[in-house]
Formats: structure tokens, sequence, C-alpha cells
């Protein structure tokens, strides 16, 4: 302004002052140019050793942690002040600005609707959710579409197995109504863990038969690159957020049943989905139509059922009925159940157990397969080697340690059997445990024939009704009178 305007003028156009463009036109040098840059106002306590000791160090081993690098100069120099430690830890910072190695970059990348979802697990232990005061050790599978944010949770009671990815990601397509060009996983890297090579390429090949069943392209993320699936990554954070705030608004982390949990994380997943209805909606139009059923979300196994009337699958021991003992039963292993089929015809559902530990079997016993063989051989009670797990509730087993107390073994074993028994043909469970947790807070021993009194009738005792068949010579009276 001042080339072409007077002092007063070019300060107004300026926005300040005249005497402030008088002054700037009698010394044109920027206050802030006046004065020599302040030096440091104390000796650099890292000179004698950074250069000569801490840079060597830095390029032998680019990976080494600054505070590694400090405590070695201490125990070079004890008289190093361990103030200096933020000190060290900026200058290195500096230093591999400036000299380190390069790092690897983040692309973000353009998405297009319809085209990926993601799914990954993610771990729940650290909400200490509780089923009927047990605690809960689970993970939640995770689904979403990387466009519109759609999610879809669920529960899974083992770990990350094809299994569980097998249902999650049906249930989340059949809920969506649609399926993306291409599905993304973490490898199932739980999964592959400890698998031989054999079983590593038949888990690939089912999970590559599940995505080609919906036309889905598989794809996988490099084992230990979290980035690479950041879409679902990063929205685990808000998830588990959220449900930690949706249990501390409930007032309780426990739950009546696992269905009432699963209910409660269905709800909180459908509010976050309401919140991209518009975007959902947009790709949902985008999305391959579904095929006609589901496919196999299940692994199938051949079991005989042993003379114990039970069968072993991944190093758990079932009860079933007696009457199958003998056969080969026809096992559909789910992340929570087992449906059992004897050839084509389906018998029942029983739920998952897990192992122990690693060297421990699990038990899913249920005493009405055994109680009728436990009539006949009573004894057989002391010994067995799942007798804790054959008690159907706490006071049972409880009750159990009492008579043996107070009582033989043959008598405790005798009595205890009468008491399953007479739960199991009076269906009577839990009206009798509630009646032998009371013996147990008096400090008594049940008395069987009264409880036998209070459970009547007898299934014994009940009077044998006999219906007398008229003869069918009255239907063709009747008959025949209709007719006249």
């Amino acid at each position: 302004m001042r080339q072409t305007n007077p002092v007063p003028v070019a300060a107004a156009k300026a926005g300040f002052s005249t005497a402030t463009g008088y002054r700037i036109a009698s010394d044109p040098v920027l206050p802030s140019h006046r004065k020599a840059p302040r030096g440091r106002r104390r000796p650099d306590p890292l000179e004698s050793i950074f250069e000569s000791e801490i840079v060597p160090m830095l390029k032998a081993a680019p990976g080494l942690r600054a505070v590694a690098i400090f405590e070695e100069m201490r125990r070079r120099h004890p008289d190093l002040d361990f103030g200096v430690r933020r000190t060290m830890e900026r200058r290195i910072r500096a230093w591999r600005a400036v000299h380190g190695p390069e790092q690897e970059v983040i692309f973000r990348q353009t998405h297009e609707p319809g085209r990926m979802g993601l799914s990954d697990f993610t771990d729940m232990r650290s909400l200490k959710v509780t089923i009927a005061g047990a605690p809960l050790d689970h993970l939640l599978y995770h689904f979403r579409l990387v466009w519109s944010g759609f999610e879809h949770a669920h529960v899974i009671l083992g770990g990350e197995s094809y299994v569980a990815l097998a249902e999650g990601l049906q249930n989340a397509l059949w809920m969506l109504g649609g399926a993306p060009g291409e599905h993304r996983s973490d490898s199932l890297s739980a999964a592959f863990r400890n698998l031989d090579a054999d079983a590593r390429a038949d888990l690939t090949t089912r999970y590559d038969a599940l995505c080609e069943h919906y036309g889905m392209t598989p794809t996988r993320n490099n084992r230990g690159i979290a980035h690479e699936n950041g879409s679902v990554e990063s929205s685990h954070g808000h998830l588990k957020a959220a449900v930690e705030d949706a249990l501390a608004m409930r007032g309780s982390t426990d739950f009546e049943d696992l269905a009432a949990y699963r209910r409660f994380i269905d709800e909180i997943v459908a509010r976050k989905n309401r919140r991209s209805a518009a975007r959902i909606d947009t790709e949902r139009a985008t999305l391959k139509p579904l095929p006609d059923r589901r496919t196999s979300d299940y692994e199938e196994h051949i079991l005989p059922v042993t003379s114990s009337s039970t069968f072993v699958l991944r190093k758990v021991f079932y009860t079933v009925p007696s009457r199958l003992i003998g056969h080969r039963l026809r096992v559909r292993l789910y992340d929570d159940r087992l449906d059992l089929f004897l050839g084509g015809s389906y018998l029942m559902t029983r739920p998952r157990g897990r192992p122990k530990s690693a060297t421990e079997h699990g038990y899913v016993v249920d005493y009405r397969h055994v109680i009728h063989s436990l009539r006949r051989k009573p004894m057989a009670l002391l010994q067995l080697t799942y007798r804790d797990q054959l008690f159907p509730r706490e006071a049972y087993r409880l009750m159990f340690e009492r008579l043996l107390e107070a009582m033989s073994e043959r008598d405790a074993c005798r009595k205890m059997v009468e008491l399953l028994s007479m739960a199991h043909e009076r269906a009577c469970e839990a009206e009798l445990a509630d009646l032998l947790a009371q013996d147990l807070d008096e400090g008594r021993l049940p008395d069987i024939a009264a409880l036998r009194t209070r459970f009547s009738p007898d299934p014994a005792a009940l009077p044998e009704v006999v219906v007398e068949l008229g003869p069918l010579t009255d239907y063709d009276a009747l008959l025949l009178g209709e007719a006249a």
C-alpha cells in the first residue's frame, strides 16, 4: 500500500493506526526479527552422549524403545540425572522423524454401496455379564456393511470358529435381506491356530463354499494387520461402549437366561441401525438377492453311543437315553447346541458343552437318561465319574454330601437315588430342590415317606381304569335309525 499511497492512507488500508504506520515506515524490520533467537538457558544434558552413544544404538536397532535406551544410559552413566528422561524421549522422537525408517502408510479407501461386508469377533469378558449368577465367558460375532454402517451382532459361547462365523453371517444376511459382493474376515485366526495343513484346507474350503452360496467373493486380511479390517475393528469399541452404557443404565449385568441377554444385545444393535436407516435402505437396494435357503452352519459327526449311554465330542461327554446304546448318531454341532439324528430322524437337541481345560473333559449330563439304571444299581452313584454333573441342582449335590456324612455309603446312595427318581417320575425337580435346601438350612435329613405323600399321587398306586367298548352292532342300529 505504501508504494502508491501516503502513510496515513496505507496504514488505514492495512488495518492499523497512523502512528503504527509511521513507526513501520521509519524502521521496516519486523519486531520478531530485531532480537537474536534465544539460546539454551542451561547446558544440554545429552550433549556428550547423544551423538556418540544414542544415535549409534538407534541406527543399529531402530525398534529400540526410548525408555530402554534411557535405562542403558543410566547404567553406563550413573551420574545422569533421572529428570532428563523426557528430554531424551523428545530428542529420540525428533531424530527418528528425520533419520528414522519409513513407516507403513494407511491408504484411505472410497467405498461403494453393496460392495463389502466385514465379519470379526470381539471378546466381551471385560463386561462381566452373568447368567443366573454364573459368569458368561463369551465373544460377540460382529458383522458390518462398510458403506451404510448396518450392523449385526450374535452372542458366541465358544471361540472363533467356522460354525460361529457361518451362523452369525447367515443371520446377518437374512436379517438384511441381501448379500454384499465381497465378504472379508480376519482369517479365522483362532480357528486356524491349532490345525494341521489338511484341516486348514478343509476349513478354507467350507468358508469359500459358504461365500459362494451367497454369491460373495471371500477375502481375508493379513493375519495380525487389524487396520485391514478397520471398518469393523473400529466399530467394536463403539458397540462395546454402547453395551457397557446400557448395562450401567440397566443397573445389573445379570440376566435370567441366555435368551434374555441375546435380546438385550439385539435391542442395542437395532437402535444403532435406526440412526443409519436411510443409508441402510439405500444400500439394501444394491445388494445381491439371497438364495432360496440357508446353507449349513454346523459341523456334522457320526458318533457311536457307548454302553455308558454316552458319546464323546470335542472332549465333552454327553448322555443320551439308554435305548440308543449301540446305535450311531448323526450329530450336528452348532455353537450353542447339538442336534441329534438317528439316520434321518430327528431325536433331540442337547446344549453344547465345553472342556474344563486342555486336559480335563467336560460333561453335559441329564439324570433322566440314566436314573432307571441307577435305581437298580444305586451304589454306582458313589464313584460315578460325572457324579457332580448328574445332580440337576446344587441342593441335590449338597444333600448327597450331607447323607454321606450322616449314614453309610450304601444307604446314602439309595436315598439319593430315590430323591432323583422322585424328581423325575413326579415332575417336581424344582420344588423338591427347594425342600431339600430347607432341610439343609435346618440341619435335618429328608423324610422320603413324607416327600412321597407330598408329591402324590404315586404313579404305582393309581387305579387301573378299564374302558368297556360297546358292540359294533349298536353303531349299525344308529345308522339304520338315521336312514329311517
